[in-house]
C-alpha cells in the first residue's frame, strides 16, 4: 500500500510543482524590493491581498488533511447519517469569505484611486510630501518596434533603451506608441502602463534611492519582444546633471528623418544618445504626422469640429431648426411697445 501511495503521489507532486516553478520563474526581486514609492505601495497592496486570501486558503488546506485523517477508513470517527445542517458552521463558511471580500474591495477601491497613474504625486516617500513648488521632470516615452525612445523635452535630449532619473524628484511620463499597443514596465519604479498609437497615456512616479536595473515591455508584440528592454539608472541629482551633459555632448540630432529611420523594426538595438531633439517631435508622433506633408490627427479633428459648427442645422417639419423649441414651449418674443389690433 505504501508503495502504491508513493507511486500515485509522486506524479501528483510533480504536477503541483509545475505551476509553482512557473510562478517563481516570473518573479523579479525589483517587485518585492522596489526603489520607488509607487512601486512600494503596489508591493504592499500585493502582500496585504495575499495575507487576506491566506486567511481562507491556509485553514482550508489544513482542514483537508485533518478531515482526511480523521474520517479515513478504520479511524473510528463518529458516523451520523442524520446530520444535515449546522448553523454555526454555515455562518463560518459564509461570513469569513464575505468579510474578506469586503476588506479587499475597500482596499482595492481606495488604492485604485491613490495609485492612479494619471494622478500627480502628493508624496515622495512615506511621511515626506512633495515640497511646495516642486516641478516634476518630464519624460516622453515612445514604444517602437522593438526598442524604447525617451525624450527629455526640458533638457532637449533623447535616448534609446536608456532611462536615467534623479532620485527624490517626481517624474511625469507621457507615453505613446508608433505601430502597436505596448506596455511600459519598470518594476522597481511603478506598475505597468499601456501605450497605444495615436493616444497619449501618463504615469507619475519617483525613485527614492539610487538603483541600476532593467525595464521592459510587458505586452507581446512580435519577434523582437524578448529584447525590448531598457536600462534604468537611478542617479543622485548631481550625477543626473552630469549624465545630461554627457548626452548633450554626443552631438547627434534627433529630427523627423532620424525618427522615421529609428521607427523601422529592429532587434537588440544598442543604447543611443541624441544631444538635440526636434521641437514638438513627441506631439507629432502622437498625432501620427511625423512624415513630411502628412496632416496631424489633431488638425483633422479641429477641422471637423469647425465644419460641424459652421454647418446649418436641418429644418424641422414645423419650420424651426432641429433642436429648437416649438409650439407651446417656444420662447415668447419680447414686447416692443406696439399693440396688436383687437378682433
Amino acid at each position: 500500500m505504501r508503495q502504491l501511495n508513493s507511486e500515485v503521489l509522486r506524479p501528483a507532486a510533480r504536477l503541483l510543482a509545475i505551476p509553482l516553478l512557473l510562478a517563481l520563474a516570473g518573479c523579479s526581486s525589483d517587485v518585492f524590493n522596489p526603489a520607488g514609492d509607487v512601486a512600494m505601495q503596489e508591493r504592499n497592496l500585493i502582500l496585504i491581498a495575499t495575507a487576506f486570501m491566506l486567511v481562507i486558503i491556509v485553514p482550508v488546506l489544513v482542514l483537508i488533511v485533518v478531515f482526511a485523517r480523521r474520517y479515513r477508513k478504520g479511524a473510528g470517527a463518529r458516523y451520523d447519517p442524520s446530520f444535515d445542517h449546522s448553523t454555526w458552521l454555515e455562518l463560518v463558511i459564509w461570513a469569513c469569505p464575505l468579510l474578506i471580500i469586503i476588506c479587499l474591495g475597500a482596499i482595492t477601491w481606495s488604492s485604485a484611486h491613490l495609485l492612479d497613474p494619471f494622478r500627480p504625486l502628493d508624496r515622495i516617500a512615506p511621511g515626506q510630501p512633495v515640497p511646495a513648488g516642486t516641478r516634476p521632470l518630464d519624460v516622453q516615452v515612445v514604444a517602437l518596434d522593438w526598442k524604447w525612445l525617451f525624450i527629455y523635452p526640458e533638457q532637449g535630449i533623447a535616448t534609446v533603451n536608456e532611462l536615467a532619473l534623479p532620485v527624490g524628484v517626481p517624474v511625469r511620463f507621457s507615453l505613446t506608441a508608433t505601430d502597436q499597443m505596448d506596455t511600459f514596465y519598470a518594476p522597481t519604479l511603478a506598475g505597468m502602463i499601456y501605450t497605444m498609437p495615436g493616444m497619449q497615456s501618463m504615469l507619475h512616479a519617483v525613485l527614492n534611492r539610487p538603483v541600476e536595473t532593467t525595464g521592459y515591455s510587458g505586452n507581446y508584440t512580435g519577434d523582437g519582444y524578448s529584447y525590448m528592454r531598457f536600462q534604468l539608472h537611478g542617479l543622485e541629482p548631481a550625477d543626473f546633471d552630469k549624465w545630461v551633459a554627457e548626452v548633450k555632448s554626443s552631438g547627434t540630432a534627433l529630427d523627423a528623418t532620424k525618427f522615421l529611420d529609428l521607427a523601422k523594426p529592429s532587434e537588440r538595438e544598442p543604447v543611443a544618445h541624441f544631444g538635440t531633439v526636434q521641437q514638438a517631435l513627441f506631439d507629432r508622433v502622437v498625432n501620427r504626422c511625423v512624415e513630411a506633408g502628412k496632416v496631424c490627427a489633431a488638425d483633422i479633428a479641429r477641422h471637423d469640429q469647425e465644419q460641424n459648427a459652421a454647418m446649418p442645422m436641418p429644418m424641422g417639419t414645423d419650420g424651426t431648426q432641429a433642436g429648437e423649441p416649438s409650439g407651446a414651449s417656444a420662447p415668447v418674443p419680447a414686447d416692443t411697445g406696439s399693440s396688436s389690433p383687437t378682433m
